[in-house]
C-alpha cells in the first residue's frame, strides 16, 4: 500500500507540473502575442483564440493520461492490460472519473485508480478555469468595442 501511495503521489506531481508549466507557456504566449488589443478586435481572432486554448488543454490533459496509461501498463503487479491501448483506455476513463466498469484492476494496485480520478478531477478543472479565464478575456475585450 505503501509503494502504491508513493507512485501515486509521484505521478500526481509529474502531471500537475505538466499542467502548471504548460499553462504558465500558454498564458505567457497568450499575453504576449495579444499584448496589442488591435490584435483581439476581430471576433473569428476570438473564436480561434478560444479554440487554440482548447486544443491545448485537452493535449495537456490528454498527455497527462497517457503517464498515468503508461504506469498501469509498466507496472509489475497489474496483469489487465495486455495492450497500452488498453491501459490508456482505462486511464482516459478514470482521469475523467466517467468509470465505464468494462476494464477493472483487480490487483493491489488498484488504489492507484482513486489516484488517478483524484488528479484527474484537479486538473481538469484547472483546465476549466484557464478556458473561463479566456472565454472572460474575450468577451471583456468584446464589450469595451
Amino acid at each position: 500500500m505503501l509503494l502504491n501511495i508513493t507512485i501515486g503521489g509521484f505521478i500526481i506531481g509529474i502531471t500537475i507540473l505538466i499542467h502548471g508549466y504548460g499553462t504558465f507557456f500558454w498564458v505567457k504566449f497568450l499575453a504576449k502575442k495579444y499584448q496589442n488589443k488591435q490584435n483581439l478586435l476581430l471576433n473569428t481572432k476570438n473564436v480561434w483564440l478560444l479554440i487554440y486554448t482548447a486544443i491545448f488543454l485537452l493535449t495537456l490533459n490528454f498527455i497527462e493520461a497517457i503517464i498515468w496509461g503508461f504506469t498501469y501498463y509498466i507496472l509489475p503487479g497489474v496483469t489487465e492490460f495486455e495492450s497500452i491501448e488498453k491501459a490508456i483506455y482505462f486511464s482516459l476513463v478514470t482521469f475523467t472519473t466517467l468509470g465505464y466498469g468494462e476494464i477493472t484492476i483487480s490487483s493491489a494496485n488498484r488504489m492507484l485508480a482513486g489516484f488517478e480520478a483524484m488528479d484527474g478531477v484537479l486538473l481538469l478543472g484547472w483546465t476549466t478555469a484557464i478556458m473561463f479565464s479566456v472565454l472572460q478575456l474575450t468577451i471583456k475585450d468584446m464589450l469595451k468595442r
